[in-house]
C-alpha cells in the first residue's frame, strides 16, 4: 500500500487536541517550574533585608519575594541572577493563571448562570494574571509606587477570582467537590492575607517584619498548591469520557 500523504490540517488538528487534553498538565508542570525557580533565586540572591542590610544571603522569615526583584539587593550588589530568575518566575505564574481561567471556564457552560459565574471569574483571573506579571517588571527599588499597586490589585482580583470559581464548582458536578473545598480554604487564605496586608502589623517592627515576609510566602506556596490540585483534577477530568473538548 502507498503510504499516507502527509495532511498538515489533520496533523495540526491532531496536536491542538492533545494540547488541549494535557493543557492543566502542563498548568501543574508551570506551577512546579515556578516554585523551583523562586528557590533558585533565593539561593543566589546577594544579601541584605529591608531592615538588616548586612545580612548574608536571603532570609526566608526576613526577605520579601520581591527582594528577589530589585535590581540592586538591600547590601547594595548587583541582583541580576536572582532578577531574572524572579522576573521570569512571576511572568510564568501571570500567563499560567491567565491562560488557567480562559480554560478553566470550559467546565462550566451548562446554564446561563454558570456561564455568568465563570466568565466573570475568568476576566478577573485574567486581571489578577497581568497583575503578577506586572510586579514582575517593576522592580521595587525603581518603580515602588508601581509595583505596590500591582500587588495591591493582584490580591483584590484573585480572591473574588477564586470565589467565582467555588461557587459555580459547588453548583455542578463538572468537577468533584473536593477541587470546590480546595478553592474555598484558597478564598479563605486569601482574604486573611489582603487583610495582613492592609490592616496588618507594621513592617517597620521585627515581629512585625517576620509576620509580613512568612504570611507572604504561605499565600504565594499556597496559591501553587492550590492551582496545581485543582489542575491536576481538571486535567483527570478531561482526560476522562465526562469531559469533550
Amino acid at each position: 500500500m502507498p503510504p499516507t500523504p502527509y495532511n498538515p490540517c489533520l496533523w495540526y488538528n491532531k496536536q491542538m487536541k492533545t494540547l488541549q487534553k494535557n493543557f492543566f498538565l502542563y498548568t501543574a508542570i508551570g506551577c512546579g517550574l515556578f516554585v523551583v525557580m523562586t528557590l533558585v533565586a533565593m539561593l543566589v540572591y546577594p544579601g541584605g533585608t529591608y531592615s538588616e542590610p548586612s545580612q548574608v544571603g536571603y532570609s526566608f522569615s526576613r526577605n520579601f519575594f520581591s527582594d528577589l526583584g530589585l535590581r540592586t539587593a538591600h547590601n547594595g550588589q548587583t541582583n541580576l541572577a536572582s532578577r531574572l530568575l524572579f522576573s521570569s518566575a512571576l511572568t510564568l505564574a501571570g500567563l499560567t493563571l491567565v491562560l488557567f481561567f480562559v480554560q478553566f471556564r470550559s467546565f462550566f457552560l451548562d446554564t446561563r448562570r454558570d456561564q455568568v459565574l465563570s466568565l466573570l471569574g475568568a476576566l478577573l483571573g485574567i486581571g489578577a494574571g497581568v497583575s503578577f506579571i506586572g510586579v514582575a517588571f517593576t522592580p521595587a527599588d525603581v518603580h515602588m509606587q508601581a509595583h505596590v499597586q500591582f500587588v495591591m490589585w493582584a490580591f483584590r482580583l484573585f480572591p473574588l477570582t477564586v470565589l467565582c470559581f467555588t461557587l459555580v464548582m459547588f453548583r455542578t458536578a463538572a468537577l468533584p467537590h473536593r477541587y470546590a473545598s480546595v478553592l474555598l480554604a484558597f478564598f479563605g487564605l486569601l482574604v486573611a492575607y489582603y487583610l495582613l496586608l492592609t490592616q496588618g502589623i507594621s513592617i517597620e517592627s521585627p515581629q512585625g517584619l517576620v509576620i509580613q515576609a512568612l504570611g507572604q510566602k504561605i499565600i504565594v506556596y499556597a496559591s501553587i498548591l492550590s492551582i496545581l490540585i485543582v489542575s491536576l483534577g481538571a486535567w483527570q477530568v478531561r482526560k476522562s469520557a465526562k469531559f469533550h473538548a
